[in-house]
This record gives C-alpha cells, structure tokens and sequence, in this order.
C-alpha cells in the first residue's frame, strides 16, 4: 500500500509539473579563448532613461583580454547594433573572427548577419534562456550597474555621461581571472592615468632607438602576459567548474527519451504557476559534445526547439498525458470548449438526463432532442432545425433551451398535464401560470413563444398531442 501510495505521488501529473524543483544536471563546460578579438560577446544592458533619453547599452567585450566597451543606445533596434558595431568597435579595434549573443531579436536579425558576412565574421549564439551561455557580458553588466549607482543623484539623471569614463577604469583595474589588467592584455602596455601624472609615475623606465626594438620589445611583454593570463584565467575556470560540479546531478538523455520542458517566458506575476510546461517532449538529437539536445512534442506538428539540458526533466512513460493532465488548452484543445453535456436521449427518467450545467450554443454541439413525458405523447422540434435561431438558457430552469413550438403556430398556455410542475416552473414562471389560468379560454390563444408544449382540442381537460 505504501509502494503504491509513493508511485502515485511520484507519477501525478500536476505534483510533476509543480512541485518538481529544476536541477543542475549537466557539468560545467568553459568557454576558451587563446588570443584577443578570436570571441567578442555581445548584449544589451537596460537601465533608467536619462536626461538624453537614453536607456540602453550595448555591451561589447573580448573574450580572450576581458577589454570590455560600452555604448549608450536610444534603442535595441538590429540598425543601431549594427551601426554602432561597424563604426565604433570594428573601425578601432579591427574584425573578430566570431561574435556570440543570446537569440534576441536585434542580434539575430537577417541585417546583422549580412553585415557579419560581409565582414567575414562567424555568428553563434547561446540557447534560449541560459544566460550562462554568454557570462562574461552577464558579469561586466552586474560590475557595471555598480559602478553607476556609486554616482550622486544628479550625476545619475545624466549617467550615459559617465559610462565611457567607468568602463576605462574598469580596463585600466586587474582582472581576478587574468591577473592582469584587460588594457594591458589589449594594447601590450599600462595607460597613463591622472595618478600616473600627480606622482610623475612613467609606465616603464625603457627607451627605444628604433621601431623595431619597440615591436621586438612590445611581442616580448604580450607573449609573457599571454602566458601568465592564460595560466590565471585555465586556474579560476576549474576552481568554478569544480565548485559548480560539485551540486551536479547528473543524468544523461538518450534519442527518444520523453521530457518536460522548463516553464520560463511567463508574462506578469506568476508564483503559483506551473514549472513545467504540460506538454510531453521528445529527445531528438545531441549537438556534439554540449549538452545541448534538439526537442519537438510527443504528439502533432511542433517546431523544434533546441535547449539546455537543466531546462529540461525525465519524466520516462509513467507520468500522463497532457489530455490526462487536464490541460486540453495546452494540448491546442479550444479554449471556449466545455465537456458536452449528457443527452436526453436515454432510456432512464427525464429527470436524471437533465444537464449538469448551462451551456450556449457556442459552446455545446447541437443535437436532435426528443422528450417523452409520463401520461402524455409530445414530440419537440429539435433545436438544430433552426440552427440561426438561439434561445437563451435558464440557469433555475435548465429546460428551458430543449423546448421548441413549432413556427408560425398559435401556442396554447396550459399546465402540463402532470405534478411535476414545481420541477418544471421556477417562480416567476409559477405566478405567470396562475394569473394566466384565471383568463378566458380565447384570450389563450397567443402567438407566444418559449419553451411551452403545443396542445390541441376545444378544451383543457382533452388529451393534448401534436404531430
């Protein structure tokens, strides 16, 4: 009994897409780099329009040196990246041989790969929703929005101002990773600096007779800050994979394996909503040695989509289906569609056929309904006679939308010949009843209609039929 209390816990559907916590299961790959501009990584920072109003920054920083470059934007739109690309970093800094991104829009927009191409640059780009594809401009972000809320409040109503001169100082500082300052990584020298000046500090004692003794000297001073950024950065890289590892649980996926994908996108405030999408996946390919797998939906047409692997949970073929989950809407089931109600057709009492709940047309299927009361033979036209006709259901008389008269008939008010009327009747249709049974038998005869059975004869107590 316990086994299978704990099995059912493990397989529901809605504990499966709520409760399960996301985890890390793949190891930490580095991103490597062996000489500066061979990666630039590029994104977009949003902070508070200023003054000029101007909200973002186009973060743009090599790999190899850490020299990081930040542009203030009006926008995020695919000209103005390529703009800013083409005549502030390329015109001074030359052509990267690849550029990575997330998959936002503006960088991979078809104007930015044009210009790439001409440029003879390679594109790549991180999964969707995995920042930890692109962390050094992640990182110089988080740095950056620092060093601008150290500024005076005034200064910050005019902080596109000031971002050129943090973002030097940020070079002109040593990295932890490299040891070394970025400026000295980038240009093979220290800048002069304001204190350099205040102590009559020079950046080194040598003198060059020649340009070539400067070139011989300067390959000298690049090779050995290579050597010792490479060895610093490989160091701090496996202390971080050791420690991210170390919370790893690792579980491979195999071709065909069925999983869930992570709910992440949700638009406004959702604490209470699920963290797996309803919708079973299948594992469709591995790229390479990444843990990086292509995905499409167990069941019907579904683009492909390619995620990481801590965005993703086995859950094998225990767990149900989406139409299982309840989750027809996800399934691509119409979101206005109702269960459809039970009919009246069956062999049992009227009363236990009655539906549970109220429906529109729109919302239920339309169905040739026969009625058939104790002591009397009435047949009702059915409602998809008329399909352009729509009589509004009551929710006291949940009745009232079986009943048709038949069209251009005068309709003779009577009491059903029966005593369930207090089943039949709410109030205000009783005291209608009542105030109508006190008039003359002519002044009946009225071209009403509503959900009334049809009787024919000279008087009330005949036997009413209709055919």
């Amino acid at each position: 009994m316990a086994e299978d209390v704990r099995r059912k816990c493990e397989t529901c559907a809605r504990c499966v897409q709520r409760k399960t916590l996301p985890t890390r299961a793949a190891y930490l790959k580095n991103i490597t780099s062996n000489k500066p501009l061979e990666l630039v990584c590029i994104d977009f920072l949003s902070v508070e329009v200023d003054k000029r109003n101007v909200g973002n920054i186009l973060v743009v920083t090599d790999h190899f040196t850490r020299y990081a470059q930040a542009y203030p934007t009006r926008d995020q739109r695919a000209t103005t990246v390529a703009r800013v690309l083409w005549d502030k970093y390329f015109s001074v800094y030359g052509f990267p041989a690849r550029i990575h991104s997330d998959q936002g829009r503006d960088f991979e927009s078809h104007l930015l790969k044009e210009v790439l191409k001409i440029a003879g640059i390679k594109k790549s780009r991180t999964t969707p929703y995995h920042p930890q594809g692109d962390p050094q401009p992640e990182r110089f972000n988080r740095t950056l929005l620092d060093m601008l809320g150290t500024l005076r409040p005034e200064q910050k109503a005019t902080w596109s101002q000031h971002v050129a001169f943090l973002v030097h100082a940020y070079n002109a500082t040593k990295n932890d990773a490299t040891g070394v300052t970025p400026y000295l990584l980038m240009f093979g020298r220290e800048p002069r600096l304001p204190i350099d000046l205040c102590f009559g500090v020079s950046e080194d004692g040598d003198s060059y007779e020649t340009h070539q003794q400067y070139v011989s000297r300067l390959r000298e001073k690049l090779r050995d800050a290579y050597h010792l950024a490479t060895a610093a950065a490989r160091k701090n890289a496996d202390r971080n994979k050791h420690r991210y590892d170390a919370r790893v649980r690792s579980q491979e996926l195999q071709l065909g394996d069925r999983v869930l994908l992570r709910n992440l996108g949700i638009a406004g405030k959702h604490k209470i909503a699920d963290r797996w999408k309803a919708i079973p996946y299948l594992v469709m390919e591995k790229l390479g040695d990444l843990l990086v797998y292509k995905i499409k939906p167990e069941d019907g047409p579904g683009q492909i989509k390619t995620v990481h692997r801590n965005l993703l949970l086995p859950v094998g073929e225990l767990v149900s289906t989406p139409y299982e989950m309840g989750h027809g809407r996800a399934a691509g089931q119409n979101r206005g569609a109702r269960p459809k109600p039970p009919s009246n057709t069956d062999s049992g009492p009227p009363a236990a056929n009655l539906p549970l709940f109220c429906t529109s047309e729109s919302e239920s299927e339309e169905e040739d309904t026969t009625l058939v009361y104790p002591g009397i033979e009435t047949r009702f036209q059915s409602r998809s006679a008329e399909p352009n006709e729509s009589f509004p259901s009551s929710a006291l008389n949940p009745m009232a939308e079986l009943f048709r008269p038949l069209s251009d008939t005068p309709v003779l008010l009577m009491r059903p010949p029966c005593d369930d009327t207090h089943r039949l009747l709410d109030n205000g249709d009783r005291q209608v009843e009542d105030v109508l049974g006190t008039l003359d038998p002519p002044a009946l005869e009225l071209g009403v209609q509503g959900p009334t059975p049809v009787a024919e004869g000279p008087s009330r107590e005949a036997s009413p039929s209709v055919t």
